[in-house]
């Protein structure tokens, strides 16, 4: 079930007219959004819901039993033994097969060939966001920077809230158990922002990134030996705004969704492309990951309390994982080591230099940009040979197949959104939040005719539906 689909609308109107009769008994209230939100969860496939209630199960008992503990070595081996518990459930369905097709190919090649169990595993959807909801919860309890939440409804419904449950944002208990504490309140702003996000994240989602994925990306990533330097640059930087449109996308919808039935998420993109630097990329991409890989992998291994040399190799370390967690492929490992060592040379120059900057902003901002680019290769492509080709093709003039003006002018709108105001749709609903409902309603009934008359039938997966 899309959110950008017929059924879905159907779906969140009968959950929203429901959820506001309740108004007054956030008990059922809450109770109604974990049955409506494992509804949801189950049109992907119902057999993971019990892996959903298992691991909510899982991490309120653990994160109770830490918070009855005073002694700090049996809170150690506590917060220790979840986050375990919930990385091997997450290793075992995202990882085993990959596991066992290199150990296989590894035994072949010093001469101990074996068959090995291969399992025919299904991924379930959203497994990586919904485990780091789970462990944030644990290990944030354990630092006594989160109380226990009240009930085992509230960890359930933190873990398997519709809105964020299969692709994010990654919210923590910290930003959502206190919500559910207490009767929600739907004011006009928060009414017009959520409808100006799902609005927002419905063009970008059904206009530009569908458009650019079926006319352009797909076509030259499943063979770049076909097309011409200009067909795969044109993928290339196509690729760059498609996984932004699509990705923001989700979760501008997952914001305004939230946001109509009361509740706040946090800003998960803040116009990447515009950064300067790879770490401020990552401060503006995907910020409830970034935040959490900094506050729960790289900050733990030591951070940058030790020096440029320690750093840097906690970045490695961080990134690295960073890169796995997108995938079971070398492919995403390669991705995250480009991403860790553009980071650790940013940071050696700075050291070398003192602090001061040698490379004008617009200068950096482009470097940054064709960095991430080329990081978006080999995340694309979905084998090593692929994205070897992809970088060979750059160089192989020919005819241009695929690229036409139209896609051009979508590639430059999608970047061209990075050089809007900062906020752009906060400010818009500042101006609107004033307005009579009738002018707001026929503006926004307005936009999703508009959005619908020039979307391209059907909708893709999200991107981040896989991870």
């Amino acid at each position: 079930m899309l959110f950008p689909t017929l059924a879905f609308g159907v779906f969140f109107l009968f959950v929203y007219f429901t959820s506001w009769s309740l108004d007054r008994e956030n008990g059922r209230r809450k109770l109604f959004l974990l049955l409506a939100s494992w509804f949801f969860y189950a049109q992907w496939d119902w057999r993971f819901v019990g892996l959903l209630i298992l691991s909510a199960v899982l991490n309120w008992g653990v994160a109770a039993l830490i918070a009855r503990k005073e002694k700090p070595s049996t809170r150690k081996w506590l917060v220790a033994l979840g986050v375990a518990v919930n990385l091997l459930i997450l290793g075992f369905f995202k990882y085993y097969g990959f596991f066992v097709e290199e150990m296989g190919q590894l035994l072949a090649r010093v001469g101990w060939e074996r068959d090995l169990p291969l399992l025919q595993i299904v991924l379930p959807v959203g497994i990586s966001f919904f485990t780091f909801q789970g462990i944030s919860y644990v290990v944030d309890v354990h630092r006594r920077t989160t109380e226990p939440a009240k009930s085992l409804l509230d960890v359930m419904l933190l873990m398997s809230f519709f809105p964020h449950l299969v692709a994010g944002p990654i919210v923590r208990a910290s930003d959502l158990l206190p919500q559910f504490d207490r009767v929600p309140r739907l004011t006009r702003e928060m009414a017009t922002h959520g409808l100006l996000l799902i609005v927002w994240g419905l063009f970008k989602k059904t206009v530009i990134a569908s458009e650019l994925a079926v006319r352009l990306v797909d076509p030259v990533f499943f063979d770049p030996s076909a097309h011409s330097a200009l067909d795969i640059a044109a993928a290339v930087y196509g690729y760059a705004v498609q996984i932004y449109c699509d990705f923001s996308a989700y979760s501008d919808m997952a914001i305004g969704i939230a946001a109509l039935l009361g509740y706040s998420f946090p800003r998960n993109f803040d116009q990447p492309y515009r950064a300067h630097s790879m770490q401020q990329f990552w401060r503006r991409w995907h910020i409830s990951l970034s935040s959490w890989l900094r506050d729960y992998l790289y900050v733990p291994l030591g951070g940058g309390r030790k020096g440029v040399v320690s750093s840097s190799i906690n970045v490695m370390i961080t990134m690295l994982l960073g890169g796995l967690w997108h995938g079971a492929a070398w492919t995403f490992v390669l991705w995250g080591a480009l991403h860790g060592g553009a980071q650790v040379v940013e940071r050696v120059g700075k050291k070398l230099l003192g602090g001061r900057s040698v490379v004008p902003m617009w200068l950096g901002v482009l470097i940054t940009f064709h960095v991430v680019c080329l990081g978006w290769i080999l995340f694309r492509a979905e084998t090593f040979d692929l994205a070897v080709a992809m970088l060979q093709g750059l160089g192989r003039w020919g005819p241009v197949a695929v690229t036409t003006p139209f896609l051009l002018g979508l590639i430059v709108i999608g970047l061209g959104m990075h050089w809007l105001p900062p906020r752009a749709v906060e400010g818009m609903t500042a101006r609107l939040k004033e307005a009579p409902s009738i002018t707001l309603g026929l503006l926004i009934g307005a936009a999703f005719l508009l959005i619908e008359a020039v979307r391209p039938e059907g909708v893709a997966p999200f991107i981040y539906f896989q991870f």
